[in-house]
């Protein structure tokens, strides 16, 4: 259970809203220009801190992280808040139920953030890789090979493309949106400029948080990705100095053969 949340964020992502993270297999993706990007890119902290507070105050009362430990916002490389704000933020925005109490209690940096609130509502633990916001031409795959996948832009996309357009449904109201499959989403446009106030003093305009809440949800998604980077770079690294001494000790070994062969 979430304590402490705006009711109008309940009801603004209310039935139907887990739609709102389908497929981006059509509609328009922006290419969003993200710190973490690129062989040496690495997670912007500020952005990561902020990405979390969007998430609390907006997203939580529906959308669940349930693979992400409470405990990892301390982690370097991630939000790297101090372990005591991380008690407090557990302590204080969620409760857990606890089995050997047969009821809720308030969340420890050791439980992982709650379920999605909503049936409904897809969990975004893993949904910036699970979506693919890039594709083609033609089933070739080179907008990824030169943009990536895709997935936290298509969420950023999917925050920013809301028309003000509106039309009901089977008794559904449905809203335009330009990055969403087929233009219409049942999830009502969830941000607003100036809905929320950050302690770095950061504009909070719909552009900026959605840009923010995706690349927190990148995190949540890939959490060692500056660790995997890092390895990756020492690996190459390291083969290009194997290469180099295969090649002059191939080199020493055959050049008595090749002398002789030439005279």
């Amino acid at each position: 259970m979430i304590k402490q949340l705006t009711i109008g964020a309940i009801t603004a992502l209310a039935l139907t809203a887990g739609s709102a993270f389908a497929a981006g297999k059509s509609g328009h993706v922006e290419d969003f220009d993200f710190s973490f990007e690129g062989p040496f890119g690495t997670f912007d902290q500020n952005q990561l801190q902020r990405g979390l507070q969007i998430y609390t105050e907006v997203c939580a009362a529906c959308h669940g992280l349930q693979y992400v430990p409470l405990r990892t916002l301390a982690d370097e490389g991630g939000p790297n808040l101090p372990m005591d704000q991380v008690r407090a933020y557990a302590a204080d925005t969620f409760e857990v139920f606890d089995p050997a109490l047969d009821d809720f209690r308030s969340a420890t940096p050791n439980d992982h953030f709650p379920m999605s609130g909503l049936e409904n509502a897809p969990d975004l633990s893993l949904m910036a890789k699970a979506r693919a916001g890039f594709h083609g031409p033609y089933g070739l795959g080179l907008n990824q090979l030169f943009k990536g996948m895709g997935g936290p832009e298509y969420i950023a996309s999917l925050l920013t493309e809301y028309t003000g357009e509106e039309k009901e449904e089977a008794g559904v109201i449905l809203y335009e949106n330009k990055s969403f499959p087929g233009g219409w989403i049942a999830m009502a446009p969830p941000l607003f400029d100036d809905q929320i106030e950050f302690a770095d003093g950061h504009p909070s305009t719909v552009h900026s948080m959605s840009e923010d809440v995706a690349a927190f949800l990148m995190w949540t998604a890939e959490p060692k990705m500056m660790a995997r980077k890092q390895a990756g770079f020492v690996g190459v690294v390291f083969l290009t100095i194997l290469s180099v001494l295969l090649y002059l000790t191939n080199k020493r070994i055959w050049a008595p053969v090749k002398g002789k062969k030439s005279s």
